[in-house]
């Protein structure tokens, strides 16, 4: 048997509008590539994690501040959607256990932080749960941004993250890679195209060596302000590739039609596990001890 750890990748995820999946008939477009990428994305894994690690953009706080509860409740952070999607559950566990683990990890990089045990699940983090793990029986626990969204800051936070993707834990960057809300739809078509081609660029075609200094000077990217006129939905991407520095990106999802017109994307970072020499005979078994 080996003994080789079970590596997991990070995910930078576009999470979509509110509660879109359970509304698809209201919305324009066709939401469904979306879907089944949330959809596979554990059948890609070949395994379930020991916890998933949301770095959702609906939540920013002074100080990265990680959800301590063992049962977190609902946050229902979206306005103008039928009465029902303010009474969705995702009853997933928390995890306190890796909460501390986190908070170990960032004190121990130099990073200062806070909990929080009151938070509940934000749409950046049930929604896209709940299409990946529709039996809420993984537990989910997230991380906040900082405010002021220092690319620098979220590299680092990315960095001291890393030891828990050989402890089973699946770290998971949730935003949107275009997120001009005054935009959505036709007019958001060509700086949307723009924005993604050079994201892809940069973090999927260039090389490795090269990506994190890219992404450090994302402004200077095409379309770069009208895609992200506030970076909270870009910044969790810096959080997934910090976390997986030297691995190569790949596009996992990609659509040109989001709402009609949008073009958006979802990024993962790192070798799939069931890639990876020697760990079918034991990889449950490692991330459940």
């Amino acid at each position: 048997m080996s003994t080789e750890p079970v590596r997991l990748p990070t995910y930078f995820i576009s999470h979509g509008g509110g509660p879109w999946p359970w509304i698809k008939d209201l919305l324009p477009g066709n939401l469904e590539p979306m879907e089944r990428h949330l959809q596979a994305i554990p059948a890609d894994l070949g395994l379930t994690p020991r916890a998933v690690l949301v770095v959702s953009a609906h939540w920013e706080e002074r100080e990265f501040t990680v959800q301590t509860s063992p049962q977190p409740t609902m946050y229902y952070d979206y306005g103008g959607f039928p009465e029902f999607t303010y009474h969705l559950q995702y009853p997933s566990p928390g995890s306190p256990e890796v909460a501390a683990r986190v908070r170990d990890l960032l004190t121990g990089a130099g990073i200062t932080s806070a909990e929080d045990a009151q938070r509940g699940y934000d749409h950046g983090a049930f929604v896209p749960l709940a299409v990946m793990y529709p039996e809420a029986s993984v537990p989910v626990l997230q991380l906040s941004i900082r405010a002021g969204y220092n690319v620098d800051d979220h590299l680092a936070l990315g960095r001291a993250l890393a030891p828990l993707r050989d402890e089973g834990v699946l770290i998971v960057g949730s935003g949107f890679t275009f997120h001009n809300m005054r935009a959505f739809g036709e007019a958001g078509r060509v700086g949307s195209a723009e924005f993604d081609a050079w994201l892809k660029s940069a973090v999927v075609d260039g090389p490795v060596s090269e990506r994190t200094e890219r992404l450090r000077n994302w402004v200077e990217a095409p379309s770069a302000r009208f895609a992200h006129p506030a970076e909270d939905h870009l910044i969790p991407l810096h959080v997934a590739v910090g976390a997986a520095e030297g691995d190569r990106g790949v596009m996992a999802y990609h659509q040109e039609d989001v709402y009609d017109a949008i073009v958006a994307s979802s990024y993962r970072f790192g070798v799939l596990p069931r890639e990876q020499a020697g760990w079918a005979a034991n990889a449950q078994e490692m991330l459940t001890t």
